[in-house]
């Protein structure tokens, strides 16, 4: 794999991640005729703040992650803070709503991922 590819691969599945969550909260909202807000359940709320912070945390990775590719990152990098930070963003929302080591574990992998993001760029931008 070149490491545009390993980029698009992990944009996709994370893209996903982003839409299979606003869907949730989409279906939560046509079933409880919830307009705007959570309207006061529970659910929804946790609907919506695992979508939002979904998209809190994915753009700047996928920024990240892009941008490494460009500075020459091998691909076994790429793949290592990919998969961590995406497989970080698939156990966060279940543990929103069910288990809170699945939502401390995601937010530990995210956070592991973005910050190994950050050394990776100084590093390919200084070298």
């Amino acid at each position: 794999m070149e490491p545009i590819d390993v980029a698009g691969l992990y944009i996709s599945l994370n893209v996903l991640i982003i839409v299979i969550l606003s869907v949730r909260v989409v279906g939560r909202r046509f079933s409880k005729k919830i307009s705007l807000g959570t309207g006061g359940d529970k659910d929804m709320e946790v609907r919506v703040r695992s979508q939002a912070n979904a998209t809190e945390y994915i753009p700047i990775a996928m920024i990240a992650l892009i941008a490494l590719t460009q500075l020459g990152a091998p691909v076994w990098l790429l793949h290592a803070l990919g998969g961590l930070f995406t497989f970080g963003r698939l156990i966060h929302p279940i543990g929103m709503a069910g288990p809170l080591i699945a939502r401390q574990l995601g937010t530990v992998f995210t956070w592991t991922a973005l910050f190994g993001f950050a050394g990776a760029l100084v590093w390919f931008s200084l070298t």
